[in-house]
């Protein structure tokens, strides 16, 4: 039965108490009243219902004041009608899909301070700007959900709101157990705001009874635990604390500096902003523009260029989030895995400032959790062994993000016990990784923990252990046009650096042609490029190509073949071959080639095309849904002459040859 069903009934009922001949059953207003409570109630309702349900439960055994009992009723029976009124209100409000929308988002938001605050509380119990940031969000959340109707939220909000005006008071001290309370709190309004969004404010059902019960019995005056001193110290100085008028100047200046927008036209925007940078590149190479000799047309032509720059350069800055969001994410689970493993860990973050494209930071979400997951069971040790050890029993990991030649790098340092390549390697090959005649070096080993399935765990725990962790890692880096190295020193810790692009919308391509095709190679795949002599390929097994590069073989990859260039009207297949046939030596070697040397899923080899076109930032275009599975072949973009040229996707080429 609904909420709704359960207040009429209950309304029936009481009037049926309230006639002068009413001979209703206490204990099945009794049962009503417990069912009703069951359900989310706002809180003036609750006080009111909860009246009525201690008087029938004590007249069930004792005589029932039956004056006081029917003022009780009545209280109850008007409260229920001012919240039906208010509900009707609510509810218009509510049918607002752009309101609920705005306050979904306020709402994550201030829950996203809820747990960086309280984070910040449980080691600085004493902070009086946290603590009232943390009562802030509560108190708004609260007030904007009763706005909407939405009961269950207000409920919970209510309730936890006023266990943090008791430790502002002083009266409660902000133990590990109040603040997991809090944070669970908070992880429950999550959870309801991701229903709201598809159920309806107005239909959430009630949050968890058990965790409402719990911060409801720290409310009561018995769990209190008055202090001697309060917690929260006064301001000593007057001019320290602003005054209200000031607080709400400083409140309205930085919403007012915020504009909200949806995310699909911000994007529109980009892509639109991506079509206006190619129109201007095909003006700007366009053959009769080129040979004009007009002074005033080439000034103006480079005004545009300069105006479009700015612009593009603006437009993708509206992309950029700072890697602070990706880091607090990393705060709460570093703490609760914490306290599951029984260590103690202190998490250091250096530029949080530092801004990267918002698919990025969304797409690095799974791996960070996966290092850190990696680094707290496998890297850090318990206290006991890191005192024998001669460390500080709390183990530290670093999060550091910093700007390094163009690209983003992220590094996740732990000073645990590091990693031992010896039983790293032993374990590769007892698992067939490695032959036994093999002897790579140390970072070749290091790599080896990226291979899935690989673990070098004695036994599979709650945290990590099964070989999946490492291998979703590499994955999803190489994804985002990315690498990751390891470093590690035994005994001294290890470190996973990250290096990304800053924007997955642009990328720094070398423009190549193969035959009278264009095809667009990432830069930060390329190592080297050179001109081969004949000396410089070699055919294994009479089938396989390789090309010598510094005393090493490397697998050759030639474009031409992978990626057959179409014929020409009228080209018959005769006339193409003798063409082919014309650039090549007696030895079939290519005359003019261009070999540059790609890494591709860590593993260097060469691809051979007919000549460098050059450098080019390039606007990366989908292929559609036709040719989204099309091996070897990432995306296109319109190159400055206007033709459309293939971008190569390093990571699968390696294995299409």
């Amino acid at each position: 039965m609904n909420n709704d069903a359960i207040e009429e009934r209950l309304s029936v009922v009481i009037d049926r108490a309230l006639k002068p001949d009413g001979a209703e059953s206490v204990s099945e207003l009794l049962g009503i009243v417990n069912e009703y409570l069951a359900q989310a109630v706002p809180a003036g309702v609750r006080a009111a219902a909860t009246a009525v349900a201690i008087m029938a439960g004590n007249g069930a055994s004792e005589e029932l004041d039956e004056a006081r009992f029917h003022s009780a009723l009545g209280s109850l029976r008007d409260a229920i009608e001012v919240q039906r009124e208010e509900d009707a209100a609510a509810s218009q409000l509510a049918a607002d899909p752009e309101l609920v929308q705005e306050f979904l988002v306020e709402a994550r938001a201030h829950l996203a301070t809820v747990e960086s605050g309280m984070l910040l509380l449980e080691r600085e119990p004493q902070n009086v700007e946290a603590l009232n940031a943390v009562f802030r969000s509560f108190h708004t959340i609260k007030g904007l959900s009763a706005f909407l109707g939405a009961v269950a939220i207000q409920e919970l909000a209510h309730e936890t709101e006023n266990l943090l005006d008791l430790a502002r008071s002083g009266k409660l001290t902000l133990t590990s157990e109040i603040v997991e309370l809090i944070l669970r709190s908070a992880d429950e309004l999550n959870i309801c705001l991701d229903r709201a969004g598809s159920m309806g404010m107005q239909s959430l059902p009630r949050c968890n009874a058990g965790l409402l019960a719990a911060i409801a019995a720290r409310n009561t005056p018995d769990s209190v635990q008055a202090q001697e001193k309060p917690a929260i110290a006064e301001t000593p100085a007057a001019t320290e604390a602003p005054t209200a008028s000031e607080a709400t100047t400083a409140k309205s200046n930085a919403e007012n500096s915020v504009v909200r927008i949806e995310t699909a036209k911000l994007e529109y925007l980009i892509d639109m902003v991506g079509e206006l940078v190619i129109a201007e590149s095909v003006v700007r190479h366009d053959p009769a523009i080129a040979r004009s000799q007009d002074p005033l047309l080439t000034r103006n032509l480079t005004q545009l260029a300069r105006v479009v720059q700015e612009v593009q350069k603006t437009s993708m800055s509206m992309r950029m989030v700072a890697v602070a969001s990706l880091f607090r994410k990393m705060s709460r689970l570093t703490r609760d895995l914490a306290r599951k493993s029984g260590k103690l860990i202190e998490l250091v973050t250096m530029g949080d400032e530092v801004e990267l494209d918002r698919s990025i930071i969304e797409n690095l979400a799974d791996p960070m959790v996966h290092m850190i997951r990696n680094a707290v069971d496998h890297g850090l040790e318990p206290p006991e062994e890191r005192r024998k050890a001669g460390k500080s029993e709390t183990g530290r990991i670093l999060l550091k993000a910093m700007h390094d030649a163009g690209d983003i790098v992220i590094e996740v340092t732990d000073d645990g016990r590091g990693m031992d390549p010896v039983r790293i390697l032993d374990k590769a090959r007892r698992q067939g990784l490695v032959s036994a005649e093999e002897t790579p070096d140390q970072e070749a080993i290091f790599r080896l923990i990226f291979e899935a399935g690989f673990s070098t765990a004695e036994k599979v725990t709650s945290l990590s252990g099964r070989g999946v962790g490492m291998d979703v890692v590499r994955k999803q880096i190489q994804k985002l046009r990315g690498r990751v190295v390891v470093k590690s020193v035994q005994g001294a810790g290890s470190t996973f650096v990250l290096r990304l692009p800053l924007t997955l919308a642009i990328i720094d391509g070398l423009v190549v042609g193969v035959g009278s095709q264009r095809y667009i190679l990432p830069m930060f795949a390329i190592r080297e490029m050179f001109s081969p002599t004949p000396e410089t390929f070699v055919t294994l097994e009479n089938r396989i190509e390789a090309a010598l590069f510094r005393d090493k073989l490397l697998p050759l990859i030639r474009l031409s073949k992978l990626i057959p260039e179409p014929p020409a009207s009228g080209d018959r297949v005769e006339e193409r071959e003798g063409r082919d046939r014309e650039g090549r030596d007696r030895e079939g070697r290519d005359k003019d080639a261009v070999l540059i040397v790609v890494e591709g899923r860590d593993q260097l080899y060469c691809i051979a095309v007919d000549q460098l076109v050059g450098k080019q930032e390039v606007v990366i275009k989908s292929l559609g849904q036709t040719f989204r599975d099309v091996q070897a072949i990432s995306g296109g973009a319109i190159l400055g002459d206007g033709r459309v040229g293939l971008i190569i996707d390093v990571n699968s080429l390696r294995y299409q040859s």
